[in-house]
């Protein structure tokens, strides 16, 4: 059968099983649209690309299937550029299809057209961060490259891709496109597994550090960790994959770490290392007296990406495999030896981390008004479901959680790591409900974050999307505020004011119901727990509006930039 290009693109997500298309209309892409209108496929319009590109990042993460993204050419493009890098940077499948200008223009500088010092060549704004971009230059092509595009995506390493096609092609005469076909992930040697585990039972001081990249069952790494009695870091982007109340979880190392935790990694004799890239932060850059140091202990390092192994440590044993598998391989060959039993170290992690949730609890007790951070996290845990899903932005919001919030093991935390993108959370917020909505999801964020994606208020509205938007609201983009008051003995340019000089911050409460949804205006410290209970009930988009004061998540760790701003930097 022949159709246009569009319909049958269409009609092979259809077979991919595709749910949800995310997107800002253009004239370059409504064909899509219009063959969009006769299938059971949801476009999710939003009113900015970039709320459409964090939406269909935070669906992908909920879901575990690939988000699809449908943009313009030009500025459309170039609007979803930073919610595509953020997805990019943290391993999230994403299929973008770009409009593009009509082929027979292309030297012409057709309207739109990103262009200056060559022609037509949008698809280069996304090259730094995708794994693959494909042109399509004719409409039979169409269909095989959105074919590798998700077959790419999802493979290896998970990631971002681009199919860009000119206008034209998409309203071209195009067969029916053929069906993807998947290959299994990479699996463990039993022999490589069997001398993991070797080292791991005949080590003192071992210790596993899990990463973002285990994205489902994590119950052979525990039983691993059981077994042998292996304490269990993890970075930003793996909290809650193992429950924080488990009594092996030391919790995460780094410029956030407990003191703890960081000294365990440093003077750990063997170092299994699951899916993570050791960021910077996780890492306390990279600083050998901090966090990790590698000078006289083994690291052994799994990944699914080549290019991570020994990147920013010297890994004795390599693998490149699926981190899950490889799980279950050392798991299954660690039972040869005998169970090991550290009594003593998990005394010292129950202490430390009891300490830490207890500390936390008992300064989110104040009653003073505007609120401390950590009552507001108490707030959450005291008055929402114990599966709710916690999507954070940038600043004390994710910051906090990851650090003093005890995550309920039927929860989870969701937030942008690599990029750090302030503006994520609102957003992505939306799409996580898509993908999972009989849950809870709420959206907790600074008021920074929220003025960055205002669309998403309306986009929840119109999506019948019940998120609960929980603004941590200081005026000011509270975080650097600190820092540069820290450092330089000022704020300046991080506070929100009016022309005289008084903070200042829009009324979200209002604005959320300008927009259709529920707003709660926290003006005593009681009202927010009400509030929270009233929007879990009631099933409605609600913004909850927070006065909070600023201050600084507690960083026991090291990160580099202090060095800088204290003018002890050296080449």
């Amino acid at each position: 059968m022949t159709d246009t290009a569009a319909h049958a693109l269409v009609r092979q997500l259809e077979a991919l099983g595709v749910e949800y298309v995310f997107g800002t209309c253009g004239h370059t892409n409504i064909a899509v649209l219009d063959a969009l209108a006769d299938s059971p496929i949801r476009f999710v319009i939003a009113r900015h690309e970039q709320a459409a590109a964090h939406a269909a990042d935070g669906y992908a993460r909920a879901s575990g299937r690939p988000g699809v993204l449908l943009v313009h050419v030009g500025p459309g493009l170039t609007n979803a550029a930073t919610g595509v890098m953020t997805a990019a940077l943290d391993s999230v499948p994403l299929v973008v299809i770009s409009g593009d200008i009509p082929s027979y223009y292309h030297g012409r500088h057709p309207h739109q057209e990103i262009n200056l010092h060559a022609d037509a060549d949008q698809a280069s704004v996304f090259r730094p961060f995708v794994k693959r971009a494909w042109n399509v230059h004719r409409a039979q092509d169409l269909g095989r490259s959105v074919e590798r595009a998700f077959w790419t995506a999802t493979s290896g390493r998970p990631g971002a891709v681009l199919v860009n096609v000119p206008m034209d092609v998409f309203s071209r005469p195009a067969a029916r496109f053929p069906p993807v076909s998947h290959a299994a992930p990479p699996a463990l040697p039993q022999e490589t597994a069997e001398l993991i585990a070797a080292r791991l039972a005949g080590a003192e001081r071992p210790l596993i550090y899990v990463g973002g990249g285990l994205r489902e069952d994590a119950g052979p790494l525990v039983r691993l960790a059981e077994h042998l009695d292996i304490p269990i870091a993890h970075s930003l982007m793996a909290k809650g994959t193992v429950p924080d109340a488990h009594p092996l979880v030391i919790g995460m190392p780094g410029f956030w770490g407990l003191e703890l935790t960081n000294s365990y990694a440093r003077e750990a004799d063997v170092v299994l290392a699951l899916a993570t890239r050791f960021a910077e932060t996780d890492a306390s850059s990279w600083d050998p007296r901090f966090t990790w140091d590698f000078s006289g202990s083994t690291l052994i390092q799994i990944d699914i990406d080549p290019a991570e192994i020994g990147r920013n440590y010297p890994a004795e044993l390599g693998a490149v495999a699926d981190v899950r598998l490889a799980a279950e391989a050392i798991a299954e060959a660690a039972l040869a030896h005998p169970a090991r039993e550290r009594a003593e170290l998990r005394k010292q992690i129950m202490r430390a981390r009891t300490e830490l949730f207890a500390a936390s609890r008992e300064r989110g007790a104040s009653a003073d008004f505007p609120l401390r951070p950590e009552r507001i996290l108490r707030d959450l845990r005291d008055a929402l479901p114990p599966e709710t899903i916690l999507v954070t932005d940038v600043g004390w919001n994710k910051n906090g959680v990851a650090q003093c919030y005890e995550l309920p093991a039927e929860g989870r935390f969701i937030t942008p790591g690599g990029a750090s993108t302030m503006g994520f959370g609102p957003a992505a917020a939306v799409g996580v409900q898509l993908a999972q909505p009989r849950r809870t999801v709420v959206a907790l964020i600074g008021d920074g974050g929220m003025s960055a994606q205002l669309p998403a208020v309306p986009l929840a509205v119109e999506q019948g999307a019940p998120v609960i938007f929980v603004v941590m609201n200081n005026r000011a983009h509270g975080t650097i505020s600190d820092l540069q008051s820290a450092h330089f003995g000022r704020s300046h340019g991080c506070d929100f004011t009016d022309p005289s000089g008084r903070p200042y911050s829009p009324d979200f409460a209002a604005l959320a119901r300008a927009c259709g949804a529920d707003g709660h205006t926290v003006a005593a410290p009681g009202d927010l727990g009400a509030a929270l209970r009233a929007a879990a009930a009631s099933r409605r988009p609600a913004v909850i509006d927070v006065p909070m004061v600023n201050e600084p998540v507690p960083t026991p760790g090291h990160w580099n930039i202090k060095d800088i701003y204290q003018g002890l930097f050296t080449d």
